[in-house]
């Protein structure tokens, strides 16, 4: 439902009209309905009238790093936190378990840790038929779902967007841009592991910047709706913690089903 309403408004640009003077609700969808379109240079397509075009970089504050830290804690390396990899973003968007590793890092670099509206994206790793690229993001309700503070793994790269309104249409155009193969063009090789170049493709892509009343309206939408998913995930982690738990005394008959 959310990727169809991101379709509908920023794609094909058909997003809800102020309504008419003394109207109730919204007016009529503003492409089809003859709303004003301009062309776009940069972009090679109409846009509508009042809508920016920038750079993909323009969006985004480089103010964080992965790290990996230590098992154990050890030395000055006391900040226990749980760490993301790569292997962990498809269970952190609720496509699979998750099961993030403990790690202690020194307390010096708590600046890494992740915070609401954060952006992971997996820089190293992919394979012949999966780019690097993958993208999961960070909410106040998936904080709560663990019990330390969250991190990313060196495999990683943390990002930050400088309007945080902006989270959800950064996530939906990255994502399609993934599923387009797009991110096979910016990977470069180091030791046979497949790198991101991150820097060369955000500083070179171009994306168009909606009004704000309409980005507005869509991250409403979308908190609501992560929110309810991820309190569902929340309770999924429970269960599953609960079944590791009862299935070996299950197993050696310590437990009965009665």
């Amino acid at each position: 439902m959310a990727k169809t309403l991101y379709d509908y408004w920023f794609v094909q640009f058909d997003f809800p009209t102020p309504a008419p003077s003394g109207r109730a609700g919204e007016g009529l969808p503003y492409k089809t309905s003859g709303g004003k379109m301009v062309w776009n240079e940069e972009l090679k397509r109409e846009i509508p009238d009042g809508w920016e075009v920038v750079k993909m970089s323009d969006w985004l504050e480089f103010n964080k790093s992965g790290d990996w830290g230590k098992e154990d804690q050890e030395g000055n390396f006391t900040k226990k936190v749980t760490c993301f990899r790569g292997a962990d973003l498809n269970g952190l968007n609720g496509l699979d378990e998750l099961k993030p590793p403990v790690r202690f890092i020194l307390e010096k670099n708590s600046f890494k840790i992740l915070k609401p509206h954060d952006i992971i994206i997996e820089i190293s790793g992919g394979s012949p038929t999966q780019s690097t690229g993958r993208l999961a993001f960070i909410t106040d309700a998936t904080i709560k779902r663990f019990q330390n503070p969250l991190i990313c793994s060196n495999f990683c790269k943390p990002i930050s967007l400088k309007n945080e309104k902006l989270l959800y249409n950064f996530v939906y155009y990255w994502n399609s841009l993934y599923n387009n193969g797009v991110f096979f063009g910016y990977e470069g090789k180091t030791s046979g592991i497949k790198n991101l170049l991150l820097d060369s493709f955000v500083s070179s892509y171009y994306t168009v910047v909606p009004k704000d009343s309409i980005v507005d309206k869509f991250y409403d939408f979308m908190e609501n709706l992560q929110n309810r998913k991820q309190n569902a995930l929340a309770e999924n982690q429970k269960l599953s913690k609960l079944r590791d738990w009862l299935l070996p005394m299950l197993m050696n008959g310590q437990v009965k089903v009665g």
